[in-house]
């Protein structure tokens, strides 16, 4: 057997306390950590150029050609399971410890890693903190200067079957380092999102004019504007295949997405042909953000080996460089183009959801005695792109009310109204003597009577119809379908959309078309905070097909985004007395009446009735699962 040495950067990680997990519910924990697997581990680590070396019950070992690569995945993994744990209960939640080394390792033949670089990373990680990152001296050294979170020195320490003590550093994630005090307040003001595009253009055309009568030279009169807020340039993608002929490919990707992009509410997003003279140039984003006047820089690469093509995109802001996001996305080529248009879509949804995320948190970092309406409407939305909870949605709606005193007029802030009523209404999360499903659909209409092309009120309205259908009500089911279909020919990667749709065909019994559509909701955004909701949703129509274990899981799945309102555990306890499992099936319904006190068939009756009288046979199973009549 041959082998090769080399130096690596190795992660190590596993659960904590997985076999305490495992012993009070081995299937839900398996369920959920094939689930953690799929939606976030092994997505983020191809993200980053990992190698899976191994994998345990609960673990995994992974090469990565950097540190600074082995450190990004590791904080993203954490952040992303404090993200997923938030809400639950400490003891059922799943957490993670890594360890990260650099150090020489043998390669075997068959690709096994083995020597001390394998053992100490290991070692990291068996005393690193939970949902913390160890990092041995060799590591930290490599990323001391790049890193924006507290970092606890934790002196040598003696690792088993280690000869020398090893110096360990702990990476607090989730703690950034406290910024520096700035000696003036920003002065910059912002624009209302409708007139922020327009505004812009006057802009560049009145800096044409001030060239011409000023021959370039600059003054203190004539400094640059700040960036609009959602203000990006697509950088040309890299053709990473090793074939020229595949050029095409990566520019069509660019091309695509710019023009996505440019679709969305209030973004300013640079012409393509501006975007190219960077082509083959080495990207600084800061030195890219002054020039062009952006906060947002996307960059990314093609690669194609045979008929398999993988994307990968990072979302960086121009302030300080940092990278806010990253995913790629893997296919098979059986029609390129098809192909292209759905990495768009995909791109395009998770980058609408990053860059309101991002400017709410920086609305929120820049807030003055006098805000405006549109820093409150995009701290408001800022919230409700999280999982959905009675707590974020007051917390925006005081945002929007707010928004609404400034400029009654506000687009944005009526229908962040008609959602958080939405919500509220689906959720249970009622107020006596307020009917707020019929105050979200008037809140919705009004937005659309304002701004037609509003996307977002057309896709409320929709499925405000859909979840208020009866079983085989085509009319209703029609004016559902038309309010959607309004919202996509706006926006056709608007993959919240689809979950409408989905719903109409679930109440029309036509289940394989409905999880089709949610198919498509999941392809377009396989991260989206959307995603509880949307296997709930096919959870149920899997009960409509009889495929009770399929139910199940996608329950489960649902759950363990967070999404723990009563409707996923009303579903889960139908699915389970369905199955047979009675004990489990009250078990579920006692967490739904927990969520929802006011649960009972007379109440899903009268406020929901897409959740009780249908599937058929959901009532009966339900009703055996402990749902009160009344």
């Amino acid at each position: 057997m041959t082998e090769t040495r080399k130096l690596a950067a190795i992660l190590a990680a596993d659960v904590v306390g997985f076999s305490r997990l495992a012993g009070t519910d081995e299937d839900r924990t398996l369920a959920r950590l094939r689930a953690l697997r799929s939606d976030l581990i092994d997505p983020t680590i191809a993200v980053h150029r990992g190698k899976v070396i191994k994998r345990t019950g609960d673990g995994v070992l992974v090469e990565f050609r950097s540190v600074v690569d082995a450190v990004r995945c590791a904080i993203e993994i954490q952040n992303g399971m404090a993200e997923r744990n938030a809400g639950v209960a400490p003891e059922r939640r799943i957490e993670f410890r890594c360890g990260i080394h650099l150090g020489d390792v043998v390669e075997e033949s068959d690709g096994d890693l083995m020597g001390d670089g394998v053992n100490i990373a290991a070692r990291l990680e068996g005393i690193a903190k939970p949902g913390a990152v160890a990092l041995s001296e060799d590591a930290y050294r490599q990323v001391k200067s790049r890193l924006d979170l507290v970092v606890t020195d934790l002196g040598n320490k003696e690792l088993k079957n280690i000869a020398e003590p090893v110096r360990v550093y702990s990476i607090e994630v989730g703690k950034p380092v406290a910024p520096p005090t700035k000696n003036r307040k920003s002065k910059r003001r912002t624009l209302p999102l409708a007139i922020s595009f327009a505004a812009m253009l006057l802009l560049l055309a009145a800096g044409g004019v001030w060239y011409a009568l000023t021959g370039g030279h600059r003054t203190e009169a004539a400094m640059p504007m700040a960036p609009a807020r959602l203000s990006i340039v697509v950088m040309p993608f890299a053709n990473l295949s090793g074939d020229s002929s595949q050029e095409y490919f990566a520019e069509g990707v660019t091309e695509n997405l710019t023009t996505a992009l440019s679709r969305l509410r209030g973004s300013f997003v640079i012409a393509r042909s501006t975007a190219m003279t960077y082509k083959g140039k080495t990207i600084d984003a800061k030195e890219i953000g002054r020039a062009l006047g952006v906060r947002y820089l996307l960059e990314g690469s093609v690669q194609r080996d045979g008929q398999h093509v993988r994307v990968i995109a990072r979302l960086i802001g121009t302030d300080h460089g940092e990278q806010l996001w990253a995913d790629s996305f893997d296919s098979t080529v059986s029609d390129l183009f098809k192909l292209q248009d759905d990495l768009v879509a995909r791109l395009s949804r998770a980058l609408q959801i990053e860059l309101v995320q991002a400017e709410g948190q920086r609305s929120a970092a820049e807030m003055r005695a006098d805000p405006n309406a549109l820093d409150l409407a995009m701290r408001g939305w800022s919230i409700m792109y999280r999982t959905p909870s009675m707590l974020h949605d007051n917390d925006a709606r005081e945002l929007f009310q707010r928004a609404l005193a400034i400029d009654p007029k506000n687009v944005d802030a009526i229908a962040g109204l008609a959602y958080t009523d939405m919500r509220d209404h689906f959720n249970g999360w009622t107020e006596t003597g307020v009917d707020k499903g019929a105050r979200a659909l008037a809140e919705a209409e009004r937005a659309i009577a304002l701004d037609p092309s509003y996307g977002y009120a057309h896709y409320i309205k929709g499925n405000l119809l859909a979840y208020a259908m009866k079983p085989n009500d085509e009319q209703a089911g029609t004016e559902a379908t038309a309010a959607a279909d309004a919202a996509l020919r706006i926006n056709p990667s608007f993959a919240p959309v689809f979950q409408t749709k989905a719903l109409v065909e679930q109440m029309l019994g036509r289940y394989e078309e409905a999880i089709a559509h949610l198919q498509q909701a999941i392809r377009l955004s396989p991260r989206d905070y959307l995603l509880g909701p949307w296997l709930m949703q096919r959870g149920r129509d899997h009960f409509g097909l009889h495929q009770y274990d399929l139910a199940i899981d996608d329950e489960l799945r649902s759950l363990d985004t967070g999404f723990r309102t009563f409707q996923a555990y009303l579903a889960l306890a139908g699915s389970y007395a369905a199955r047979g499992e009675i004990d489990k099936a009250k078990n579920a319904m006692q967490d739904a009446l927990k969520a929802n006190p006011k649960l009972s068939a007379a109440w899903l009756k009268e406020h929901l009735p897409s959740m009780i009288d249908w599937p058929p046979g959901m009532a009966e199973a339900t009703q055996r699962a402990g749902l009160p009549a009344q």
